[in-house]
């Protein structure tokens, strides 16, 4: 930046200029006592040389060949036409052609040079612009993570602090309902704690439910991973929720497999991702419906539970909203079905932990299938038996 173009272009002109009179003067030279055969020959050739080796070397100071070689081709060409010797006029010819075609050709270098500097320039610059791009996004990444953490410690905390004084409004509420200490002579005043319990009840639930998916995100859910049983854990599930089943008049089809090996899960998030299954397929299936619960293998060799409904299905652009956080559809609001919208995303996190994966299929009027995939990794592969002989050998 210091340097200023116009002078150094000049600077560097000139020094070509007084090199070029260096090589006139070569031009000139002769030797008759040296006896030297084609002796104007070879200095013709030593003249090309030194103009291709210029016109490369010096390709980036535009004008640099024809200062330089301009006045030795020249001197050259006279010093050839004085004595009209064939070989001298052929030479010389040579040099007066060679001399534009070896600036043609460092001309060409000097664009070709520009252009690559030009590339090159884009390039950094879009690489910068990469950088530093790529530094915005890491950096709002980054502070949304935070952002994040912070709404899942919040949640957690929150949740927390609302349960100690929600569990004595349950209990003093159902106490009144159900008049332990006497009873009430206003039937309105029994009425309205029955409201006060299940209103309760259903903001407890709905705290739980904040807290596990604030733990999931939050990674402080803690598996406690043990063998378990895959098909009694789903059969299970399927009692818990027949009465309200059969409220419905809804029949819950099981469909399982005969045998199926334990999985290394955690139980009580196997148990939860099952149940919130069926809630979601009784709470959305109409009367007479029906809901059938499969249990089985999957083609890699995992195990999956799936629960299908003959419900009103989900239209096919709603499913991310349905699988969000808090996320409910047109169906579910248009029916006013109570729900956190918290069930789904709460599955996908626990199977996701798991190692595992989650599938809603849906389709209007038709019904929705979801389906629970735990991986090969999970399934625990029985032992075979000792040798008889093994045994005996090792008893001795």
């Amino acid at each position: 930046s210091q340097i200023d173009p116009s002078q150094a272009r000049r600077d560097f002109l000139i020094g070509h200029f007084l090199c070029g009179l260096g090589w006139a003067w070569f031009a000139w030279f002769g030797c008759d006592t040296c006896q030297i055969d084609q002796f104007q020959v070879i200095k013709a050739m030593v003249l090309l040389v030194a103009m291709a080796a210029t016109a490369v070397m010096a390709s980036s100071l535009g004008g640099a060949l024809l200062a330089t070689f301009a006045i030795p081709v020249a001197v050259y060409a006279y010093a050839g036409a004085r004595t009209w010797l064939p070989i001298e006029v052929i030479m010389a010819a040579l040099l007066v052609t060679a001399l534009p075609f070896f600036a043609y050709v460092a001309r060409n270098l000097n664009q070709a040079s520009l252009m690559l500097m030009s590339f090159r320039s884009e390039k950094d610059a879009l690489i910068a612009e990469v950088e530093t791009a790529k530094s915005m996004s890491d950096e709002a990444r980054r502070r949304a993570e935070d952002a994040n953490l912070a709404k899942s410690r919040f949640l957690a905390s929150m949740s927390h602090e609302l349960r100690t004084p929600l569990n004595a409004i349950l209990g003093f509420s159902e106490v009144m309902a159900n008049e332990v200490l006497g009873p009430m002579n206003n039937p309105t005043y029994r009425d309205y704690a029955h409201d006060v319990h299940e209103s309760g009840q259903h903001l407890l639930d709905l705290i739980n439910e904040i807290l596990d998916l604030s733990r999931i995100e939050a990674g402080r859910y803690q598996l406690n991973e043990e063998p378990v049983m895959l098909l009694t854990i789903a059969e299970d599930c399927c009692h818990m929720m027949e009465l309200k089943a059969r409220n419905k008049d809804i029949r819950v089809i099981q469909d399982f497999e005969t045998t199926l090996p334990r999985l290394f899960a955690d139980e009580r998030a196997v148990r939860q991702i099952a149940l919130n299954l069926l809630s979601n397929a009784i709470k959305f299936t109409p009367s007479g419906g029906e809901v059938r619960v499969r249990v089985g293998w999957t083609a890699g060799g995992g195990q999956y539970i799936s629960v299908k409904d003959n419900g009103p299905g989900i239209p096919e652009e709603e499913i991310p909203v349905v699988l969000s956080a808090f996320g409910q559809g047109s169906i579910a609001i248009k029916s006013a079905e109570q729900g956190t919208g918290l069930g789904l995303p709460i599955v996908q996190g626990l199977l996701a932990m798991h190692g595992g994966e989650f599938e809603l299929h849906s389709k209007l009027r038709e019904g929705t299938e979801a389906i629970a995939i735990f991986p090969l990794s999970r399934v625990m592969e029985e032992l075979p038996a000792l040798p008889t002989k093994t045994v005996a050998a090792r008893r001795r």
